[in-house]
């Protein structure tokens, strides 16, 4: 009964909808996975007899299975987009998926590294080979300005402002921001322009690109991140460590020590405070001790 309904959908999808076989086959996987359940319930229903109630069981069974929130929510997607074609087809007269509601998604933050930390598994890379010495820098301005990995190795020489401590940035959406660079990393990136970068002869359309590797193209988000596995390996440090925990410990780092979010926001490249907010994760003795100093009535 159902594999006619799912061959129309399928052709709604490819002819009407003209979306790509990647998105086809995954709505149709999330169709497979309703009629599995009433398979194995014997739920004697076409589409049409579907109710709200028969959703929400399947949902919960999905759930048992143990997907993610976020699997059960793209297959949520994927049987709503079906009701509308049920709909648009006049094979069902209502909905059944309109008061359907998604589960909710954890905010999984990522883990941080502590500032002893970040010293530690920067101190793990081998200065004396100019690969360990570029790593050097781009860990630092990682760490430094809190940038993304795609901001790191997009990086200009010509963005670079070192005599007065700015680095201009090129975030999402082309925007630019400018961000007040610390001394260090300021200092290990003019190390690596002299002793390493000048040695370099870039391929074509990276003759301005900051951090090459030794052919002269551009470095890959991926080397970043195994760049920082294989360090984090070597420190010892257990935590699930990637480019992105140098940007979160950054943001989470100024506002333990008490910086205005709004500044922390601004240097993020977020267009929402909520945005940056997610890199708040304080522990609740923080939260305590800044009552304490700075809440009039809190002593009370």
């Amino acid at each position: 009964m159902w594999n006619s309904y799912k061959k129309g959908f399928i052709m709604h999808l490819q002819l009407e909808k003209s979306l790509s076989k990647n998105t086809v086959e995954a709505y149709t996987l999330d169709l497979d996975k309703l009629i599995q359940y009433i398979s194995l319930n014997n739920i004697q229903a076409g589409p049409a007899d579907i109710k709200l109630k028969d959703l929400q069981s399947y949902l919960k069974w999905i759930a048992e299975l143990g997907m993610s929130e976020r699997s059960q929510t793209r297959i949520l997607s994927g049987i709503k987009s079906f009701y509308r074609y049920c709909l648009q087809e006049q094979i069902t007269k209502t909905d059944p998926t309109e008061l359907l509601s998604a589960p909710k998604q954890k905010k999984v933050l990522p883990d941080t590294l502590t500032f002893e930390e970040i010293e530690l598994v920067i101190s793990m890379i081998d200065q004396s080979k100019p690969e360990g010495v570029r790593n050097k820098a781009i860990l630092e301005i990682l760490y430094s300005c809190g940038l993304r990995v795609s901001e790191a190795i997009g990086m200009k020489r010509s963005n670079l402002y070192l005599d007065i401590g700015f680095v201009r940035v090129i975030g999402k959406g082309d925007k630019e921001r400018l961000i007040p660079i610390g001394a260090e990393a300021s200092k290990y990136i003019q190390i690596y322009l002299s002793q390493i970068r000048v040695h370099l002869v870039p391929t074509k359309g990276n003759e301005d690109i900051l951090f090459l590797n030794r052919r002269g193209s551009s470095l890959s988000r991926v080397m970043i991140f195994y760049i920082i596995k294989e360090l984090t390996l070597k420190a010892g440090i257990k935590k699930s460590i990637s480019p992105h925990t140098f940007r979160h410990s950054f943001a989470t780092h100024l506002v333990e020590g008490g910086a205005d979010l709004r500044a922390v926001q601004e240097m993020l490249g977020h267009e929402s405070i909520t945005t940056t907010e997610i890199y708040t994760h304080l522990d609740r003795s923080f939260l305590r001790e800044t009552l304490n100093k700075y809440h009039p009535g809190f002593k009370k």
